[in-house]
């Protein structure tokens, strides 16, 4: 799976070690950054995902902030993007199973890195549900990515 990650600079820790880890596991990694732990605006980050979601240049996006909210947020605002913030492996399992997420967003302030890992595990296994999820999914503006 060619999966797309960004993060601020809140998010930069987990992000480097989850690119690692998501790489061994033979996922190709596309890195929308930012690079440091240097203070920067998070919808910069956040809408160069977007954009590679969107267009299929990835399959799915991962994104880290503080919160995790700012990210959420700033990716929601595009047409073709479900993003779920997860603070447990439950909610992650179920913003793919209900929601159909294709970007996860994760609070990394919030969350060891321990359980950032199980939550991106659980996400990325998760299939969509469909049934009446997808009448509710539906329901939300979105190109159906």
């Amino acid at each position: 799976m060619r999966i797309g990650i960004c993060n601020d600079h809140a998010g930069y820790a987990y992000k480097c070690a989850l690119v690692k880890l998501l790489g061994k596991k033979g996922h190709e990694m596309v890195d929308f950054g930012t690079d440091s732990e240097v203070s920067v605006d998070y919808p910069d980050y956040a809408h160069k995902l977007a954009a590679a979601v969107e267009s299929g240049a990835v399959d799915a996006g991962i994104a880290l902030c503080g919160t995790g909210n700012g990210m959420a947020i700033s990716l929601n605002k595009h047409q073709g993007i479900r993003a779920g913030l997860a603070w447990n492996s439950e909610i992650g399992r179920l913003v793919k199973a209900h929601n159909k997420a294709n970007v996860l967003v994760l609070p990394a302030r919030f969350i060891s890195y321990a359980m950032a890992t199980r939550i991106v595990r659980i996400w990325l296994e998760t299939p969509f549900e469909g049934g009446r999820h997808e009448r509710r999914i539906a329901k939300i503006p979105c190109d159906g990515r």
